[in-house]
């Protein structure tokens, strides 16, 4: 199977698109100015114990208190809360770890109000980024994660992947791990570790000791609310969790992000080096790969499948819905029941897209056609099982109701990505009521001449719909040629299938907007 990453670097965004076999699997959009991401460790304060829900409001700095429910302490808290305690009263640095004597664990049905008071600082980790009116959701089992292993401070444990299935090779890796771990810390052993020799796994343990240690240094002078360590990029976390052997290509827009992926490969899989591409091309990288057209295609309220066979996705607050409907879907020769199976499991690979696609968490109800047979509803059952055993979040998937409803809960940690596909008519801007389409190529012609006159442009790029792309470079002389002797520039004409028919847009050299309206103001 050829996987694919797409990286589009922007001014305000990343957006990080995964391929298996050209189709688009998952899409993620990070701002560049993200805060609260999952995995972040902030020095934060008790605003407010609410007892009746065993539960804690913390200030991080985000405009709302985040949440921290006395579950997500962690059976270690007391060690954590008495090592911050010491290490902001004593003199010099913070006691090494290894040197540190543990408290006992706190108790498992306990109450908050007996561990935290209001106004106490507090060490925490954002479990879940800030979704709609919510803050973000905090967990004080403080955890540090790199490509092989977890590190886990004021712990002794050390655990394995379930997915790892040798018998054997769980072994190997517990008592490696377990003599080069030090005193004090627990250990997560990842799938990708299998396999991995003992030089390659000390190396990350000790490189993620060391990011404990400057935490730990960052905790005396810190005044609350502080990010005191922050997980690595949204890009290079994805590329930590994803890279398998299965990737074929990794290809971003932009030369300082390309360097830095190349650097952080060359670190955890040095063979996979040569597999970083820098895309340089005139056309945007997600237009290259097809990406921007697949995004209108299944990102709507309705999302077509097979054979005319389509989905209807809401969303509530509470829950999300989707309506499995074969449209006019049928086979000569076939019986409704045939029909229905065929047109569900179909169904349940595009749904078990979509969820990673859009990361819809919560509650997901599936209303999937009618079936009477107890083995194809078994079958539907596998087959969604199957298609979603690739998906990395945390999911649970009941079987068939007797009204034919299917229930999966899957974990959210980020806020559901949402895109409109809808747009707004960029000539009318929703009035109905447009110039007429013969003048448009005058339109872009008046800018060009405006432009120039109050820029002197050396370079212009004119991103327009293919098909009026292919209208101005027609012929010879073309618009575009003439264009270019006319004004005494060099215009460069693209086309992009995410534009509607008459929208236009005008970039610089460096491919930064000119935004149109501000030349009439000048």
């Amino acid at each position: 199977m050829s996987n694919e990453i797409v990286i589009d670097v922007t001014p305000r965004e990343i957006n990080i698109a995964l391929l298996e076999e050209k189709r688009l699997i998952e899409l993620t959009r990070e701002k560049s100015n993200l805060k609260f991401g999952v995995g972040d460790i902030y020095l934060g304060k008790v605003k407010k114990i609410m007892p009746g829900l065993n539960a804690a409001f913390i200030d991080v700095g985000y405009e709302k208190d985040a949440f921290l429910h006395y579950l997500d302490l962690g059976a270690q808290f007391n060690s954590l809360a008495n090592f911050l305690k010491n290490t902001r009263s004593r003199k010099g640095g913070p006691i090494p770890l290894s040197k540190f004597r543990n408290e006992p664990d706190i108790p498992k049905d306990g109450k908050i109000s007996n561990v935290l008071k209001s106004g106490q600082l507090i060490l925490v980790q954002i479990a879940k980024e800030p979704i709609s009116m919510k803050g973000p959701r905090l967990t004080s089992e403080i955890s540090i994660a790199g490509r092989n292993l977890v590190l886990m401070p004021f712990s002794d444990k050390v655990s394995i992947s379930q997915k790892i299935e040798s018998h054997e090779e769980k072994n190997r890796l517990k008592n490696l791990v377990q003599s080069i771990k030090p005193k004090n810390f627990g250990v997560i052993i990842r799938t990708v570790a299998e396999g991995k020799k003992v030089a390659v796994l000390d190396t990350e343990l000790r490189s993620l000791v060391e990011k404990w240690d400057l935490l730990a240094g960052k905790l005396k002078e810190a005044i609350s609310p502080k990010l005191v360590l922050s997980e690595i990029s949204r890009t290079s976390v994805i590329l930590r969790d994803l890279l398998n052997v299965s990737f074929n290509s990794i290809t971003v827009n932009d030369k300082s992000i390309h360097q830095e992926i190349k650097s952080y490969i060359s670190t955890i899989a040095p063979e996979k080096e040569k597999i970083v591409h820098y895309f340089g091309g005139k056309a945007p990288i997600f237009e290259h790969f097809g990406i921007n057209k697949q995004i209108k295609s299944l990102f709507g309220r309705t999302v077509s499948f097979k054979n005319g066979s389509y989905l209807i996705i809401e969303h509530t607050e509470a829950l999300h819905v989707i309506d499995v409907n074969s449209g006019n879907r049928s086979k000569s020769g076939d019986d409704q029941e045939t029909n229905a199976l065929r047109v569900n499991i179909a169904a349940a690979e595009e749904i078990a897209r979509q969820l990673r696609l859009r990361d819809m968490g919560g509650i997901i109800v599936i209303d999937f056609i009618d079936m009477v047979n107890s083995d194809n509803r078994k079958m539907l059952y596998e087959k969604m099982k199957e298609a979603m055993s690739s998906d990395r979040a945390k999911h649970n998937i009941l079987t068939l109701s007797k009204f034919g409803l299917m229930q999966i809960t899957r974990q959210r940690v980020r806020p559901e990505m949402n895109i409109d596909t809808t747009e707004t008519c960029p000539t009318c801007h929703g009035s109905g009521k447009a110039a007429p389409s013969i003048m448009f190529v005058d339109e872009i012609e008046s800018v060009i001449r405006l432009i120039q006159q109050k820029h002197h442009f050396k370079v212009l790029t004119i991103m327009v719909h293919p098909y009026v792309a292919a209208f101005i470079k027609k012929g010879f002389p073309s618009l575009a040629l003439k264009w270019r002797y006319r004004y005494k520039g060099k215009i460069r004409i693209q086309g992009n299938s995410s534009y509607s028919f008459l929208e236009y847009h005008v970039y610089d050299k460096f491919m930064d907007e000119i935004v149109l309206e501000s030349l009439s103001d000048e």
